[in-house]
């Protein structure tokens, strides 16, 4: 479509439901503001400006809708008198000349790019006002579309629809697309003589009429226009994004043995042929290439898995997890911004961070990468076909060597050399007898007490 569009999308609402110290559309959604989500719709509808009509928390929620590839403007509504003063808060951006003007609101993350194209189709089709509308089962409380002869007459809010207008299940959703040639004079012949006193978008269709103008509706989802006023409802959006989310990746290729169970964050990625087992949670920023498995009660943020890495049961990665083709971080185990190389074994019990393991290198149950000396991180680095044993501590910074090997209980604070054996343990002393002695001991002093 090579018609100019600009977005308005309104965020000024105070958020009095949400009980929240910020804004509700900073609120997230998949780990990302619910705002963050409308704004990247906009971007697959092809539209490349957008108004922010602000209130509370203006900056944060302009940083939390910004991007590279769209061109957003801000402008801050002072008053709150309904949402055809919201949109004329942008009036000098919709003066800068636009084929369309398309309403939005910040609070609606689930909205796609289909609905927004839909809609902008429907000026270049020729009409003048394109009303987004849903059909739902329950239509309480919803302002009612009337439409005869695929022309949208009105938009009725309950109170005011007849018997007949009640019953019917086509329904406003609020998002609105308007002739930009025509926007700003009819926006400016919306008034408010209503029992609020307030500016109502919705007018605009029989302003429009009674111009001659024509005006129609088209069909969105009903989940794709779901809006959030409180802390349920958001909730709830979060369960159908999770839900869309399953769908589309199970479609491409990937396996839940549980899909309820597995919580994905906005940008999280997923090859052809990755295994999901029950009750894993992605934070934003992971990567699972083909082939891998994630087991079980695992939690990724910010790591990349390649392909053929198995990951857990009970494991954790933290940002900067880095894992190579084949290789294993198993039970209980916590990597933190570390290269785990090319069939690498981190098995079990294990915190590796700020490390470097070399291909094929074993690192055994209840190794630690000492990292942190309370102020500064330090590097530890593993070579290739090295093996650490049980229970050892590399004390950072150090280098194990290709193919060395830390016996079991060392803690290692010197650089290993390639293919060396390295002990950093006491020596072990057997006193025979001395356990049964200090058995007696200790209880002749517990009966001795126990007297007194």
């Amino acid at each position: 479509m090579q018609r100019t569009c600009l977005a308005i999308i309104l965020a000024a609402g105070e958020s009095t439901r949400m009980k929240s110290s910020m804004s509700k559309v900073l609120h997230p959604v998949a780990g990302r503001p619910m705002i963050a989500h409308v704004v990247e719709s906009l971007v697959k509808a092809s539209i490349s400006s957008a108004a922010l009509v602000l209130g509370r928390d203006a900056d944060l929620v302009k940083s939390a809708a910004a991007r590279n590839d769209i061109d957003l403007s801000a402008f801050i509504q002072t008053e709150r008198l309904g949402t055809g003063h919201a949109v004329l808060a942008a009036k000098e951006a919709i003066a800068r000349g636009y084929d369309d003007i398309l309403v939005v609101f910040g609070d609606t993350p689930l909205i796609t790019a289909a609905p927004l194209t839909a809609a902008r189709q429907g000026l270049a089709d020729g009409n003048d006002v394109v009303v987004i509308g849903f059909k739902t089962a329950d239509p309480t409380g919803y302002g009612r579309l009337i439409v005869e002869n695929d022309e949208l007459l009105a938009i009725r809010e309950q109170k005011d629809a007849s018997e007949a207008e009640q019953k019917i299940t086509y329904c406003n959703g609020g998002l609105m697309a308007i002739n930009g040639a025509k926007a700003l004079e009819l926006l400016s012949r919306i008034g408010n003589a209503n029992v609020k006193g307030e500016y109502y978008l919705t007018d605009i269709v029989e302003i429009l009429r009674a111009q001659g103008g024509k005006a129609i509706a088209v069909e969105a989802p009903e989940t794709e226009l779901t809006g959030c006023n409180n802390r349920a409802e958001l909730a709830a959006i979060e369960a159908i994004w999770q839900k869309r989310r399953r769908h589309e990746l199970m479609v491409s290729g990937v396996s839940m043995l549980a899909p309820e169970t597995v919580f994905l964050s906005f940008d999280t990625e997923l090859g052809q042929d990755v295994l999901i087992e029950p009750n894993v949670v992605f934070g934003p920023g992971v990567t699972v290439e083909s082939g891998a498995i994630i087991h079980a009660f695992s939690h990724l943020e910010g790591a990349h898995v390649s392909a053929g890495a198995t990951v857990g049961p009970y494991a954790r990665l933290r940002p900067g997890a880095n894992l190579g083709p084949d290789s294993k971080v198993g039970n209980f185990c916590e990597v933190k911004k570390a290269e785990i190389g090319a069939g690498a074994k981190v098995n079990h019990l294990t915190y590796i961070g700020d490390a470097f393991v070399g291909e094929k290198t074993n690192i055994g149950a209840g190794t630690i990468t000492c990292n942190y000396d309370g102020v500064n991180k330090h590097v530890t680095r593993i070579g290739a076909n090295a093996f650490i044993g049980s229970n050892s501590s590399l004390v950072a910074p150090v280098s194990v060597g290709n193919g060395a090997l830390v016996a079991s209980g060392s803690v290692i604070t010197r650089d290993v050399p390639d293919d060396a054996l390295a002990f950093g343990r006491a020596r072990q002393e057997i006193k025979p007898g001395r356990a049964k002695m200090l058995r007696d001991r200790y209880r002749a002093e517990k009966a001795a007490k126990q007297k007194t």
